[in-house]
């Protein structure tokens, strides 16, 4: 059905451009000037007038279904003419619940800056015209086509202001889309969808925005689902879903609305964007950051080779690795007969074997990637699936340098035979056989380095990978050139192990600075279910690390890797943190004049008394807040939803609970339209309960 009143739509449209109809009975239009007169030279602001029959609408610039609304001029010689100047559009629906596009209804002016030329005669009078065209909607699209003149005497003096049209047409002009320096908005992405950043660097307006953003050209499709994230002080992330031919050099371009306005006293409510991914497109003053809050800061490229390299040299301590580097400085010295050049040579095929062993991970890594980016995988700090991940990789790491498990021991043994060889062949394959010694034992320095690597050009990637493996075959190359330095070098010994332990702390301030980076993605729930999926995959490897220890008998060993890959699974299943829907609700926070602003506006107003550390609270958000029938229900009330949020103490809070003799949360209650009392709920909720209370 939709499809079908879609291809009429544009049907009909595209006969409006080649036939020209003259429908008018939907849609009344009419030129009208700001001024009542004409001053030779000076600009003035004429305005095209569509006052819409009820349900019935026009498009924007960007239409969606249907075609903007457009005016060619006729004017006398020595005039020019802008660009129709378009107030903030709003969303257009088709009546049962599917968008169509962007547009107006009701009464409606778009503003026009006519220019006339210097040498125009006082006392004349100039005929204006103007061939416009439009489409109109509502259950059927009709075309619209009228011929307008609108004329003007010409004075030598300023111009008065029309009484109707002159505060009208000003006041549409105030309120165009522009950008404002209190706001700063920037923009990045990943392969299939946008992340659009406001944040606020002065006093912004309380409340809920519901800001949505309107694509100039169709960089975000129109019937694309747009998920919102607000605190309701002053900040907007909102993440889109971006066509499939966007260039990976475009940005995003456009409007993005607000149901409160953008400034303080409520105007403004188109903020305009202009913002090339990864730049700020809004002038901003020097205390807001254009970084969206919720990504991690980027290290620059240097900084990340610098921890790459100093990573690599580091490999060269862990317990797996050390004992053999004096070893196999000694084995190139025997090999070459104690000749320095054949030495030094050893030593340079020994690191080209390294290098090639980290080129072919760096390879993997980037046809991973590739594929990842077919899967729409999100290698990206701005991805809260990549923090998870990435966090629960380094916690295990941690685990694995705090001795809760071993694993990369058993390596030294493998590519015995290969590194036996005699000659040349042996040391390259000595040099690719510690990297496969190395790589397990990951180091705090090296962590980082990799994380930023999946964030990088595949370019960028391999310069790291290349920096850490030079990292790790340094020593084995300078040693080979002063074979006689390997004499200082310490000893093996308890100090290893108590030196792999300390370095373990650096990786868990790493596993807590991603959760701190979480909690800016997710929603409560989610940052709980993450924390308890970390826990499980801790214990995973306390599982692995109990049942494998040294000399456990093979059932044993194979019941640990069993259980504790299994306990892992079920962490990472239960973390996972998951986009959020694009109907979840955007709770305002409680206080008593906003229920009291509500009531008098008529709405059914939703109000939830919670706080972090209630456990019934959490269970009854995941239940009933996430249910399709609550949401769907939400939405078709129009129900205003309220949180006050008891974590922290607030006598505020108290005294409302009190109000109700309660003293304890979980705390629902329903105001209904005229109503003097709530509907209050009871401390278990499921989805029946809240709705029953909605419809009630």
């Amino acid at each position: 059905m939709q499809f079908r009143r879609i291809f009429a739509c544009w049907a009909i449209a595209l006969a409006a451009v080649f036939l020209p109809i003259r429908t008018r009975a939907q849609v009344a239009v009419s030129l009208v000037s700001a001024d009542a007169s004409v001053q030779p030279g000076q600009p003035v602001a004429v305005a095209l007038r569509l006052v819409h029959q009820p349900d019935w609408h026009t498009y924007w610039t960007n239409p969606g279904t249907g075609l903007p609304t457009s005016i060619a001029w006729t004017l006398p010689p020595g005039w020019k003419a802008g660009a129709i100047q378009w107030p903030t559009p709003k969303l257009l629906g088709d009546g049962f619940g599917g968008l169509i596009g962007s547009g107006y209804d009701g009464e409606l002016l778009l503003p026009v800056t006519l220019t006339p030329p210097s040498d125009l005669k006082p006392g004349s009078t100039v005929v204006l015209k103007a061939a416009v065209r439009w489409l109109m909607c509502h259950d059927v699209c009709k075309p619209g086509h009228a011929d307008l003149t609108l004329e003007l005497p010409v004075s030598s003096e300023p111009p008065a202001s029309d009484p109707k049209w002159g505060p009208a047409i000003r006041a549409v002009v105030a309120d165009l889309p522009t950008a404002d320096s209190v706001w700063a908005v920037s923009a990045s992405r990943d392969a299939k969808t946008a992340t659009l950043t406001v944040v606020a660097g002065g006093s912004a307006r309380p409340g809920q925005r519901r800001p949505h953003f309107f694509s100039e050209d169709n960089a975000v499709p129109y019937d694309a689902p747009q998920v919102v994230a607000e605190d309701g002080n002053g900040r907007e992330v909102i993440k889109l879903t971006l066509a499939d031919n966007v260039a990976p050099g475009a940005g995003l371009h456009g409007v993005l609305s607000s149901d409160i306005g953008w400034r303080a006293d409520g105007s403004l409510p188109g903020l305009r964007v202009d913002a090339s991914f990864g730049e700020a497109s809004a002038a901003s003053t020097p205390a807001v950051g254009t970084v969206a809050p919720a990504a991690a800061p980027k290290a620059s490229l240097g900084g990340t080779l610098l921890l790459a390299f100093i990573g690599g040299l580091i490999l060269n301590l862990m317990p797996c690795v050390f004992p053999v580097l004096g070893i196999k400085i000694l084995g190139f010295v025997n090999q070459a007969g104690h000749s320095r050049g054949k030495v030094a040579a050893h030593g340079l095929v020994f690191s080209s074997g390294v290098l090639v062993s980290f080129w072919i991970l760096a390879g993997v890594l980037a046809v991973l990637r590739a594929g990842g980016d077919k899967l729409g995988w999100g290698f990206q700090l701005q991805s809260p699936g990549f923090i998870f991940g990435l966090a629960g990789v380094m916690l295990v790491f941690a685990l694995n340098m705090s001795g809760v498990f071993d694993f990369g021991l058993t390596a030294t043994s493998v590519g015995g035979e290969l590194q036996s060889k005699s000659g040349f062949a042996g040391s390259f394959f000595t040099g690719v056989l510690a990297t496969l010694v190395a790589t397990p034992c990951s180091a705090p320095f090296l962590a980082p380095a990799l994380g930023e690597a999946l964030t990088l050009s595949t370019a960028a990637s391999f310069t790291i990978f290349t920096v850490i493996a030079i990292g790790l075959s340094t020593p084995y190359l300078l040693l080979s050139i002063f074979p006689g330095a390997v004499r200082i070098l310490p000893r093996p010994g308890a100090w290893m192990e108590t030196f792999k332990q300390f370095m373990a702390f650096p990786l868990y301030g790493t596993v807590g600075y991603l959760l701190w980076v979480l909690a800016g993605q997710v929603q409560e729930y989610g940052l709980l279910s993450a924390l308890l999926g970390l826990v499980l995959v801790a214990m995973g490897a306390w599982i692995y690390g109990r049942w494998r220890a040294p000399g456990a008998s093979a059932g044993r060993a194979r019941f640990g890797l069993i259980a504790g890959v299994a306990m892992i699974g079920l962490g990472g299943w239960m973390g996972w943190p998951g986009q959020p829907a694009a109907g979840d609700i955007t709770w305002d926070k409680w206080s008593p004049e906003a229920v009291t602003q509500l009531r008098a506006d008529g709405r059914i107003v939703y109000v939830d008394f919670t706080a972090r550390w209630c456990a019934t609270c959490q269970t009854n958000k995941k239940i009933v807040f996430h249910s399709d029938d609550v949401l769907r229900t939400f939405r078709e009330k129009h129900v205003a939803t309220l949180r006050g949020d008891w974590t922290n103490q607030d006598a505020q809070i108290t005294a409302e609970l009190a109000k109700y003799n309660r003293s304890a949360v979980p705390f629902n209650l329903v105001w209904l339209p005229g109503r003097d009392s709530p509907v209050l709920l009871p401390e278990i909720l499921t989805p029946k309960v809240v709705i029953n209370a909605v419809k009630e």
